[in-house]
C-alpha cells in the first residue's frame, strides 16, 4: 500500500516536472553587416518579446531591444568585440559571445 501511495505521489508530481523549459537562443551573421538571434524555449513556447542586450568587449549596453513577433531580432553588426544577452528572466539568460556568431 505505501508503494502504490509513493508511486502516485510520484506521478502526480512528474507532470509539473515536464512544464519545466529551458531558453534556447542561437545567433548568426548575415554577411550583410547585421546579426539574427533567433529565441524560443525547449517546450516549443515563443520568445516574443524577451529582452536582448548587445554589450561591447568592456559589458557597456551598447544595443537593447526584445524578440519580435516571430521571435527574432536582428542588429547592425558591432565593430570589435561583443556579445550578446538574451533575457529570458532569472534562470533563463544566455550569452553568447560575438566571437562565437558565424555566417
Amino acid at each position: 500500500m505505501k508503494i502504490a501511495l509513493a508511486l502516485i505521489a510520484l506521478a502526480l508530481a512528474l507532470p509539473g516536472a515536464a512544464l519545466a523549459h529551458t531558453a534556447l537562443c542561437s545567433c548568426f551573421d548575415n554577411a550583410d553587416g547585421t546579426i539574427t538571434c533567433e529565441g524560443g524555449f525547449s517546450d516549443g513556447s515563443s520568445a516574443s518579446g524577451v529582452g536582448l542586450i548587445v554589450k561591447d568587449g568592456s559589458g557597456k549596453v551598447i544595443e537593447q531591444g526584445a524578440m519580435d513577433k516571430t521571435s527574432k531580432y536582428t542588429f547592425k553588426k558591432p565593430e570589435g568585440a561583443y556579445a550578446v544577452v538574451y533575457d529570458a528572466g532569472e534562470g533563463h539568460k544566455i550569452e553568447i559571445d560575438g566571437k562565437k556568431i558565424l555566417e
